[in-house]
């Protein structure tokens, strides 16, 4: 493996580790501070409950956002595209059949949310590649 190859991995998983950090401390405040603190007004009470779920696809969507932008393979929209839609199905299946935990009880909502998080990735990864392009 090349000096070059090396480094680029390493930002790539350096990055992605920090995306994990956010992902997990976003989640863990929502939890322990928001939704207790807003669970008496409707609308907040709202959004903190399906904030996991748009949270969750969008920055795990993002994590391979991160890789195709560092990278730029041949096929990377496809990929960023693949990816997200994949991201939103399992996100979907845990909500639907929960397998891990991270779900007790079925939300249309929760769906929802994750699929705003997983069209955000993939709009971020249209609004990079397009400012890249304009900057060439």
């Amino acid at each position: 493996m090349t000096k070059h190859n090396q480094k680029t991995r390493l930002r790539i998983i350096g990055i992605n580790l920090i995306l994990l950090s956010l992902l997990f401390g976003l989640v863990s405040l929502n939890k322990g501070f928001f939704k207790p603190v807003f669970n008496q007004i409707p609308l907040l009470k709202f959004l903190t409950g399906i904030f996991p779920n748009f949270i969750a696809a969008y920055l795990i969507s993002l994590s391979v956002v991160n890789a195709i932008l560092i990278r730029k393979p041949k096929f990377g929209r496809g990929i960023v595209i693949a990816s997200s839609a994949l991201i939103f199905i399992i996100l979907t299946i845990e909500e639907i059949k929960p397998m891990w935990g991270a779900s007790t009880y079925y939300d249309l909502y929760d769906i929802l949310a994750s699929g705003l998080g997983s069209a955000l990735a993939i709009l971020t990864f249209e609004l990079i590649s397009l400012r890249r392009k304009k900057l060439n």
